[in-house]
Formats: structure tokens, C-alpha cells, sequence
């Protein structure tokens, strides 16, 4: 009678479990495993119960009558871990502050704080809301506003890059280089060239750059009636201030770029990587006149047959022989045209060029 007893009960419990959903009865057991995992690691060391292990439990005892499945903590303890949930939700779902923006707003105010460097908070707003429709405070603008560095100067000046820019139709830039011959001799390179068509105005080659010689390489690069206002130099001692005053009465005005600040004369520099690149690093010159005929057949190359990226792509000086950009078809050439080829520097380079036959 004994043993027939809490048999019986064992089995009745097992019957009303088949009434219950299968749902209730998931929960239930991963809350006895959970209560279960914690006993055992109790016995083998006494500690507290972590936040994870709370969470859980206070989560699964939302779902399913826990009383009968609590073992090991107290109800009011429970109860207790059930209550520091619901205030830890609603902190969470009452933290202060506006809402984030969308990504793409965000990044707009990035972007055009970094490209107009001239623009408050209140000027991005007001784009905001005239081209794009959407009304938006001053000060959440500036919470994503790109921070200007203060050693920088003032936030409202361009960028050396922008005025240079904005005036290259009317700026011109120079720079050196040297080369070694093949008996250890140091030529000196000057380039001249022009900022807006990328065009080499200017180039030759001396061993001994004197102040006399550089102010009549500027003198036939700037003719008497061109159209240049400025001239950027670096401070290189071969441009000396006596120089630099001849250039003055040429009618530009000479800009020296900071000390060490190569980038301040970008496009001149890239001019002389590219006479490296693709010139001077297949050459030993023998002498200064091997140099000269070399750097003048890659001149008239640059100029007049080499694609620029930077200008669109296209040519500082195109010829007739250059077809429209576009054709009637995107793949097929014109049927009385064909495709001829001039070496240039030995063969180091070619120019192609699209010939028109005779009808």
C-alpha cells in the first residue's frame, strides 16, 4: 500500500500532463534543467546565482505556472528577479534623448560637413529641409557634424585643394627633378605645367641651374600675352627670391607652397611620378641631350596622345585625328576606319590613333 500509492500519484500527475500544451510542458523542463545546472554547481562550489541565470528563470516563469517548478530559490526571491527585469525594460525603453536619425541622413551630414568646410549646423539644416523635406534640429545636426581640428585654423577658410580649383584656368605650376646619367653625372629636370588641361608648358634639362637659366625657362614658358595670374613653387633653393622676383615681372604671382607640404603642389608632383613611372625608369641617359630628345618625344606624348583620368578622361591637347566620344554603336568601329599605331620612346610606348580612309 505504500509503494501502490505515490505510484498512483505519480501516474495521475502523468495523465494531466498529457493535457497540458506541449509548450508549457518545454518551458517547464528548461526551467527544472536550469534549476538543476545550478544545484550542481552549488555543491561543488557555494556562489550566487548570475544575472544571466536570473534573467532566465524571471523570462521562462512568464510563460508557465512556476509555483509547482520552483525548488531551489525561494518564490520571493523569484518574484524579486521578475520585478528587477521589468525596471531594467523600462529603463532601457525610457532612456533619454532624441532617436538616431536614419543612416543616410546621418552620412549626409558627414559628407557634406567634410566637403563645405564654410557650413554651420543651421545652413545643413536648412538644405536639409528645403531640398529634402525633412525637418530637423540645429543641434542633433551638430551632434553629427564632423569635428574640425582645431590646429587646423578657422573652420570657415577653403581648402588649399579648393583654390586651387576654383583658379586653374589661371595657375601654373613648376617643380624639379633630378636624373643620373650613366657616368654618375646629376641633371637637373624643369617642368612647367598647367593646372586646368594637365599640359607640360614648359621642359629642359641643365647640369648646372643657375638663376639666370631658370628665369628664361619662365620666360619661354609665359609668353608676353598669356593668360596665367599665379605660380606655384616650392621652396626649393634652386627657386631663389631673386628669382622668384624675375617671375613677378613675367605678371603672375608666385605661391610658395608651406615647408614639407609636397601636396600643396599635387598636380605638379603627379607630374613628375608619372615622367618616372612611365619614362625615366626605362632610361639611362647617356648624356644631356639623350635626356633632353627623350623628355621631349614623351612631352609631345603626354600632351597630344596620352589619356588623362583626371580630365574626364581626354587629352590636353587633342588632335584631329581624335573620333567623338561617342559613336552610333558602342562596340563597332565606323566601316572606313581603321585602328594605326605610332611608337613612341623606342617602342616603351604607343600612340593609337583611329584613321579615316579615303571614300
Amino acid at each position: 500500500m505504500r509503494i501502490f500509492v505515490p505510484v498512483l500519484i505519480d501516474f495521475i500527475r502523468f495523465a494531466l500532463s498529457h493535457l497540458r500544451s506541449r509548450n508549457a510542458l518545454v518551458v517547464e523542463n528548461l526551467f527544472l534543467r536550469k534549476q538543476l545546472a545550478f544545484y550542481q554547481e552549488r555543491k561543488r562550489k557555494v556562489h550566487r546565482t548570475n544575472g544571466a541565470t536570473r534573467f532566465t528563470m524571471a523570462l521562462l516563469s512568464r510563460l508557465f505556472d512556476w509555483k509547482s517548478a520552483l525548488v531551489v530559490v525561494r518564490p520571493e526571491t523569484l518574484i524579486r528577479w521578475q520585478r528587477t527585469a521589468v525596471r531594467l525594460y523600462w529603463r532601457w525603453k525610457s532612456r533619454p534623448g532624441r532617436p538616431k536619425l536614419p543612416a543616410e541622413i546621418r552620412d549626409f551630414i558627414r559628407k557634406a560637413s567634410r566637403d563645405n568646410p564654410t557650413w554651420g549646423e543651421e545652413r545643413i539644416r536648412n538644405e536639409i529641409r528645403v531640398k529634402f523635406g525633412l525637418r530637423v534640429s540645429g543641434r542633433t545636426v551638430r551632434k553629427y557634424m564632423i569635428r574640425k581640428d582645431p590646429r587646423r585654423g578657422k573652420d570657415s577658410s577653403q581648402t588649399w585643394a579648393t583654390f586651387v580649383r576654383n583658379h586653374a584656368n589661371s595657375v601654373v605650376a613648376a617643380d624639379f627633378l633630378t636624373v643620373v646619367t650613366v657616368r654618375f653625372q646629376i641633371l637637373y629636370v624643369l617642368v612647367i605645367m598647367e593646372i586646368q588641361s594637365r599640359k607640360i608648358l614648359h621642359l629642359n634639362v641643365t647640369a648646372h641651374p643657375t638663376r639666370r637659366w631658370v628665369s628664361q625657362q619662365f620666360r619661354e614658358a609665359l609668353p608676353f600675352d598669356h593668360p596665367y595670374r599665379f605660380l606655384i613653387l616650392d621652396r626649393d633653393i634652386l627657386f631663389s627670391p631673386e628669382g622668384r622676383t624675375t617671375i613677378a615681372h613675367l605678371g603672375v604671382e608666385v605661391l610658395q607652397t608651406p615647408p614639407r607640404a609636397p601636396q600643396a603642389n599635387a598636380f605638379c608632383e603627379r607630374l613628375v611620378g608619372t615622367l618616372r613611372r612611365e619614362c625615366l625608369d626605362f632610361l639611362i641617359p647617356l648624356a644631356e641631350n639623350h635626356l633632353r630628345r627623350a623628355l621631349f618625344q614623351f612631352r609631345d606624348f603626354y600632351n597630344r596622345g596620352r589619356p588623362h583620368a583626371s580630365l574626364g578622361p581626354g587629352i590636353p591637347e587633342p588632335s584631329e585625328g581624335v573620333p567623338a566620344p561617342l559613336l552610333e554603336h558602342r562596340h563597332l568601329l565606323p566601316e572606313n576606319a581603321r585602328i594605326v599605331s605610332t611608337p613612341i620612346l623606342g617602342g616603351l610606348h604607343h600612340d593609337y590613333r583611329l584613321l579615316r580612309d579615303a571614300a
